[in-house]
């Protein structure tokens, strides 16, 4: 049985903090910046989402281990792989229960069947529940993994085996990524027989060391801790709650309040004041990250080269780092952070040259006040902190070489969905890495199988496409390396986007709280997290 939460159902974090309950070391309020589109992490591809679902509701059969890189088992003990590269046989942890909830009680632990359920919702589109709830996966088919995977089998209970058509260096990384979360096949036999298919996606039921209680959107969502957690030791928390504010301000002003005790994404103009509060403390750490901007080159006149060079060389960086970072960023020349191995030096951004932008423009036959859209993000993300400002300070660039630029911006769930389906012109977006592999970014941002997914471009190169399925296939790190700077020096050729910064990661949180683990990955997980007295 789970412990019965002590929280009555209030509206906001301000509320919950104000009784005195609120301060006990075991109820813990996350100020998070946005709403969740959902909790089925199959779906998402935003750091929003998985903070909501995988690191909170889920686990995946590999895992990475807290605040690092390296992966660690998870819902698999361990794993065999073939001598070929081509099968890896997962066995399987014992004793795992699924969470009890007022709308499903399982009746039996994880096995086999919820592998199988999860990966082959993803792989068949003629799979009852898929046809009863239609979605897409977009991660798993921007990695290639559903054409890649050519079975998912049970050999028993205990034992699942995965058969690849193809060499992937990175497949066990990729199934320790959020979109891999496990998923209860009995739930889904549950949800189908009732005609409730879709219900996985708002009514969540996983493994993970926190139970879904309620969502209310664009302003919480509350957890109870997993009391029969496989892994007891990181259940230290009775009550988490997100409670959701877009505004920067507003979560810091919370913070200091007391009002919660773990935030993200302080305004640069913020850092200095919160590392010198001694009730609070400031973890700051490289971002792995990368802000951008893309240029939809299926929609004229950024189908042409030339076009796209003009307004690269356009933007002044210098200037959008200062005021946009305020110090906490670094520029960024190339499609991925030099903290990725495999980052090509060598490659240079073009000069900052106005002049020759709009003799650029001139030739390709685009005309002076011709208009186009600039999409903005309407939330912070750790990879660009103002996309207001940014979109501004592009506006006043692009207007210099004879452009009319119209800002355009959606709540943030829109904004991705009308993204992925290249809406855009133009749009700032970017990426913090998720496993530590290059595939991650020269695959998932910029490959033909991403389009429609996080290839915000819609860049299709058959020249790139194939240096990035060689490297895919090559266990080798050097020659890995070595296909991949090829493909990044022509990714930089072909301007499908401009680099601008990669942010520094400051994460604030009370003095209190103990064993917060700041992810690589741009995550915020509360398993092994604790509140001091």
């Amino acid at each position: 049985m789970f412990k019965k939460a002590v929280l009555p159902l209030l509206v906001s974090a301000g509320l919950l903090a104000s009784a005195p309950f609120a301060q006990a070391a075991t109820n813990l309020v996350f100020c998070s910046e946005g709403s969740p589109a959902g909790f089925d992490p199959g779906q998402y591809t935003t750091g929003t989402d998985f903070d909501a679902s995988a690191e909170t509701l889920y686990n995946r059969l590999s895992q990475f281990e807290r605040g690092g890189t390296a992966v660690i088992p998870g819902l698999a003990t361990s794993w065999d792989i073939s001598d070929d590269g081509l099968t890896y046989t997962f066995h399987l942890r014992e004793g795992v229960k699924f969470h009890t909830t007022p709308y499903f009680t399982p009746t039996r632990t994880f096995n086999a069947d919820d592998v199988l359920f999860t990966f082959n919702r993803m792989i068949d589109k003629d799979m009852p529940f898929r046809k009863a709830y239609p979605t897409e996966f977009p991660y798993f088919t921007d990695m290639g993994m559903d054409t890649n995977i050519t079975k998912v089998e049970k050999v028993d209970d205990k034992t699942v085996k995965f058969t690849l058509k193809t060499v992937d260096a990175a497949f066990i990384q990729n199934l320790a990524m959020s979109f891999a979360s496990i998923q209860s096949a009995e739930y889904a036999d549950k949800l189908l027989k009732e005609g409730k298919a879709s219900d996985i996606n708002q009514k969540p039921i996983g493994t993970g060391p926190f139970v879904f209680k309620s969502y209310q959107k664009d302003s919480n969502i509350r957890y109870t801790g997993n009391k029969d957690y496989w892994k007891p030791e990181d259940v230290k928390i009775d009550n988490l709650i997100f409670a959701i504010n877009t505004d920067a301000s507003v979560r810091v002003q919370k913070l200091r309040a007391g009002e919660c005790q773990v935030t993200l994404h302080p305004r640069p103009a913020d850092i200095d004041t919160l590392k010198n509060d001694p009730k609070l403390q400031v973890i700051e750490k490289p971002g792995f990250n990368l802000g951008y901007i893309a240029y939809n080159v299926q929609h004229k006149p950024f189908d042409q080269l030339e076009v796209r060079q003009a307004l690269d060389m356009a933007v002044n960086k210098p200037s959008i780092l200062n005021a946009v970072y305020q110090g906490a960023g670094q520029l960024a020349v190339n499609a991925m952070p030099p903290t990725q191995w495999s980052y090509d030096e060598t490659i240079k951004d073009a000069a900052y040259n106005p002049e020759k932008a709009r003799e650029l423009l001139k030739a390709a036959g685009v005309k002076e006040g011709t208009q186009i859209t600039l999409w903005a993000m309407p939330v912070q993300r750790p990879y660009n902190p103002n996309a207001k400002l940014m979109a501004e300070m592009l506006q006043s660039d692009w207007a210099k070489i004879g452009l009319k630029v119209k800002i355009v911006s959606y709540e943030w769930g829109e904004y991705i969905k009308r993204t992925k389906n290249g809406e855009h012109d133009i749009s700032l977006i970017g990426w913090t890495g998720d496993n530590g592999d290059p595939d991650n970014w020269l695959g998932t941002l910029y490959s033909c199988d991403a389009i429609g997914g996080n290839n915000y471009s819609m860049w299709c190169n058959p020249q790139y496409d194939k240096l990035i399925k060689q490297a895919k296939v090559v266990t080798d790190r050097e020659q890995r390396s070595l296909l991949y700077k090829q493909a990044q020096q022509l990714l930089k050729q072909q301007v499908p986007i401009t680099p601008v910064a990669h942010s520094t990661i400051n994460q604030p949180l009370s003095a209190k709280v103990e064993g917060f683990k700041v992810s690589p990955f741009g995550r915020n997980a509360f398993s092994g997290v604790s509140l001091a007295p």
